[in-house]
């Protein structure tokens, strides 16, 4: 007999909405919280949203932060902000730096003489210095960035809430979105309260996080369609609480198995890509959060028209083809 890992049980019976006034009034508050700290706090924008030119240093040298900037001081430079890369993997004497530098006037990066006075002036400080990698934005281009992330987002959303119209009824759509939106201003919340970065990687990541989020919220919402069909008389909570409990299984192990491969690219993937990664690993927490604990509360709290349910085409296709399979 083949051996089969289950993480819950195949029949659970666990009440989902026994607190559905407070695990839907954290929700709101987890999305008033983000709002004002977006609003107080700000996103700290990478390159690609501000402008300007990220270089990448590094040295067998530790750092000094306060020694860089008084050395580039002379230059002229306009806002320069200057951190230290942590990662584990990197070596005892690998120590690697990051210099970002405001767009300057009439030049959509810096030219290359510029970055020549930046090597030489750190390496009067600091011989073993070395520049890996450099990255230039515009301030036009970063302006036409931002929209275009902002409608990339909207225009997702958008696509999902006539999707899940059209397949299911308004009441899941509006639920769908609302757990998308609240998924999506939670994750820019905390990027917002720990000031990790944002650029167009984490909008990546957003995007990745929708269709991950309304991928759960979807089985859920269809196997509550097919068990309005076989229990008419159950009341609609008893029937949502079937659902969840019977595709419980699946959503364990799906957002498990993801998040085993998340957190260990999340150790060891390295900084280039740990906010990408963060984002993700949070989104995926909080999506499958918001499939049960935002959406299912929202068509429960809107309700279902029953009559109308069971003369729904999708509805009559599921009941023949269980007729067929009995006969």
């Amino acid at each position: 007999m083949a051996f089969r890992l289950k993480l819950v049980p195949e029949v659970t019976h666990f009440d989902f909405f026994r607190h559905q006034v407070l695990t839907f009034g954290f929700s709101v508050a987890m999305v008033i919280a983000s709002i004002v700290l977006v609003l107080t706090m700000g996103l700290n924008f990478g390159i690609d949203f501000r402008g300007g030119t990220t270089i990448r240093t590094e040295s067998t040298q530790p750092l000094d932060v306060g020694l860089y900037r008084d050395t580039l001081q002379p230059l002229n430079l306009g806002d320069v902000s200057i951190t230290e890369v942590f990662d584990p993997n990197f070596d005892a004497d690998q120590h690697v730096g990051m210099i970002r530098i405001q767009a300057q006037e009439g030049d959509e990066a810096v030219t290359p003489e510029t970055l020549s006075a930046i090597e030489a002036a750190l390496q009067v400080v600091d011989p073993s210095v070395k520049f890996v990698s450099t990255e230039s934005v515009g301030p036009k281009v970063s302006g036409e960035l931002i929209w275009t992330a902002i409608w990339s987002v909207l225009a997702a959303t958008g696509a999902i809430l006539v999707y899940i119209w059209l397949r299911f009824e308004w009441q899941f759509s509006i639920g769908a979105v609302a757990a998308l939106v609240h998924d999506v201003v939670v994750t820019v919340g905390i990027f917002a309260l720990f000031q990790i970065r944002f650029d167009l990687t984490i909008i990546a990541a957003l995007l990745t996080i929708l269709g991950y989020s309304i991928n759960d919220t979807v089985i859920v919402f269809d196997r509550l369609r097919e068990n309005l069909v076989k229990y008419k008389s159950m009341p609609l909570r008893e029937v949502m609480n079937l659902s969840v409990n019977e595709t419980l299984a699946r959503t364990v192990m799906t957002s498990g198995t993801t998040l085993i491969a998340l957190i260990a690219l999340l150790v060891l993937g390295g900084d280039v890509i740990r906010g990408f990664v963060f984002a993700m690993t949070w989104g995926v927490i909080i999506g499958t959060y918001s499939s049960v604990f935002v959406a299912k509360n929202i068509v429960l709290f809107l309700g279902v028209n029953r009559d109308k349910k069971t003369e729904d085409p999708s509805a009559k296709f599921f009941t023949e083809k269980v007729e067929n399979a009995d006969n």
